[in-house]
């Protein structure tokens, strides 16, 4: 006997069907109604209704208290309830709120003697799809009141889905991954047990999607998404978190163990070669693993963001693997948004500073130029190295307004330094080096920028240096190379900085319109002591020399590598041999006294 089988009492008096029901599928299933009534008159009243509105199409259910219907729809499906708010265990709205706590995601028509606007008003905003007054209605209102239920609450689920569901892959989105690890965190907190979430990125998407086009990416998403859920458990949730991004829900895991299987199988899953358009296409993913444990309390987005955490540093470490977050990375992570947020008033609070380091003449051991390198002068953590926050600038986009701000600052020095007249009339004229960022590269306005610096400040434009590397001057776009071409026509110098360490260096000699060509410490490191590092550098300055370019050895630092670099006629130099980065006062003495070598 089923539980609730003893709330329905007789059958054949409490059940009602308007027609000799036959079993059938559930695909093919008729409608069911609840009807939720103590007044058998008014029972009968209804049914009457419904026989002549649906005919033999609807299946009645009827109850006689609130009890039984919470009961019923628990177990059973429900296509719509009729609600009469006079019950003998409840009144008025509390039976509504308390039915639509037991089915949330069954229509509600509601029965009432009272015909007041206010109450019809209540019922609606608790939750009701219709008010209908008892006496004031017939076969065809009753029958229409519950097909518009039913309607409107699937049209309501659907908007919900798609509002819930990525519309391409039909996995939950962010909002609703967000949602669930929410109420997997505070059920771990009542049971003790722990939650994982795992961060998938998959790597090199963007160069699948860009060479395919983006409808075989899409294909390639969907597939994605059909694998991850294959390897994952039923209570586990697959989410599109981001583009190219999907996130895994462990619920209920031992330990780290239990989500590094999953990752695992993850990384298994992807690597399998995909068919997309008749190509075969290999794919690896990048996966973060975050575990909460019961004893800690913090919201969703901050577990989503550990395991993003450590998907970056799976990525970092080179891809194709998966990390798991630890304190370290929490720590990192909290200096990262430390930074970041200081970084963003550090422009206008003027803590940059610009220092300058000398390039020389290696044959005269001249100081001919410098190159201008950002510094930031923190005012609790001092100076803050480069390393430190620039691709953070990258990332964030800040590195335009940054950049933009050394430009001006190094161009307007490079003027003072010709009005002061230093250096020596008979030497050429001092050069200004200045970095040049991916983000710089690709912004619209960039040589409109450039040529103001150089006409604000009355400088030459050929002594202006134009640093960019390698993977830059790969770049084979058409507004990089309009970019390229207008530099070029201002009369600014290019240079291809930390030659050697891209995958295509002689590539970039063959695109980029170079002046300059930096040959990257890596190499000058070596020299005298390596045996391979010196004929490399003299190939790349017989090179360089070919092309009509000059060569500069970056990370010059000691007298050996100086005598090599000479002995393969090297033209310029620059390293800590010569001097370090300094302060503008500290080249002014340099350019007046010259240089010790």
């Amino acid at each position: 006997m089923r539980a609730l089988d003893h709330l329905l009492g007789d059958p054949m008096t409490v059940v009602n069907r308007l027609d000799s029901p036959r079993p059938r599928a559930a695909a093919t299933r008729n409608p069911r109604l609840l009807l939720v009534e103590d007044d058998h008159v008014d029972a009968r009243h209804v049914r009457e209704m419904l026989r002549g509105g649906w005919g033999a199409e609807v299946e009645l259910v009827h109850v006689e208290s609130l009890e039984a219907a919470c009961a019923y729809v628990a177990e059973e499906f429900v296509t719509c309830v009729l609600l009469d708010l006079s019950l003998p265990d409840v009144s008025g709205l509390d039976g509504l709120t308390k039915l639509r706590a037991a089915a949330p995601d069954v229509p509600i028509v509601v029965l009432s003697t009272h015909g007041d606007e206010a109450t019809a008003l209540r019922a609606v905003q608790a939750g009701a799809q219709d008010y209908l007054v008892k006496g004031r209605v017939d076969d065809h209102l009753v029958s229409r009141a519950v097909r518009y239920a039913v309607e409107r609450k699937r049209s309501e689920a659907q908007l919900l889905h798609q509002a819930m569901h990525d519309s391409l892959t039909e996995l939950p989105n962010r909002a609703m991954f967000l949602d669930h690890v929410e109420l997997a965190l505070e059920r771990s907190h009542r049971t003790g047990r722990q939650v994982g979430v795992l961060f998938l990125d998959l790597d090199r998407f963007k160069l699948i999607n860009d060479s395919l086009g983006h409808r075989a990416g899409d294909r390639l998403l969907v597939l994605v998404a059909t694998r991850l859920r294959g390897v994952t458990r039923e209570i586990d949730m697959v989410a599109r978190f981001g583009d190219d991004e999907f996130t895994i829900l462990c619920d209920d895991v031992v330990g780290e163990e239990d989500a590094v299987i999953v990752a695992e199988r993850v990384a298994e899953a992807i690597a399998a070669p995909f068919a997309i358009e008749g190509t075969e296409v290999f794919l690896t993913a990048s996966v973060g693993i975050a575990i909460a444990r019961d004893h800690e309390r913090g919201p969703a987005d901050a577990l989503v963001r550990d395991a993003d955490a450590a998907m970056h540093r799976a990525k970092e470490r080179g891809k194709s693997r998966h990390e798991l977050f630890d304190e370290v990375m929490r720590t990192t992570a909290v200096r990262r948004l430390e930074t970041e947020n200081a970084l963003h008033r550090a422009l206008e609070r003027g803590e940059f500073r610009v220092h300058y380091q000398p390039n020389v003449d290696l044959a005269t051991g001249h100081l001919t130029g410098v190159e201008a390198l950002i510094r930031w002068q923190h005012p609790e953590r001092g100076i803050v190295q480069p390393t430190e926050f620039i691709s953070l600038a990258e990332e964030t986009g800040l590195i335009v307004p940054i950049g933009r701000w050394v430009l001006d600052e190094a161009c307007a020095q490079l003027a003072r330094w010709r009005d002061l007249r230093l250096f020596a009339q008979d030497r050429p004229p001092l050069t200004m080096a200045v970095n040049l960022s991916a983000r710089q590269l690709v912004q619209s306005q960039l040589v409109d920028e450039v040529a103001a610096a150089v006409a604000t400040h009355g400088i030459p434009p050929h002594s202006l240096v134009l640093e960019l590397t390698e993977s830059l001057v790969l770049g084979d776009d058409e507004t990089t190379r309009a970019a390229f071409a207008a530099l070029r026509a201002l009369g600014v110098r290019l240079a291809i900085d930390d030659f050697g360490t891209g995958y295509a260096s002689l590539a970039a000699l063959k695109h980029f319109p170079a002046d300059v060509l930096k040959i990257d410490r890596s190499f000058v490191d070596g020299l005298g002591s390596d045996a391979v590092d010196t004929p490399i550098v003299a190939a790349v300055i017989g090179l360089a020399h070919e092309l009509g370019l000059v060569a500069v050895a970056e990370g010059v630092e000691t007298h050996r590598q100086l005598q090599v670099l000479r002995r393969l006629n090297c033209d310029m130099g620059q390293g800590y041999l010569f001097s370090r980065a300094r302060p503008a006062h500290e080249i002014d003495q340099l350019l007046v006294s010259g240089l010790s070598v």
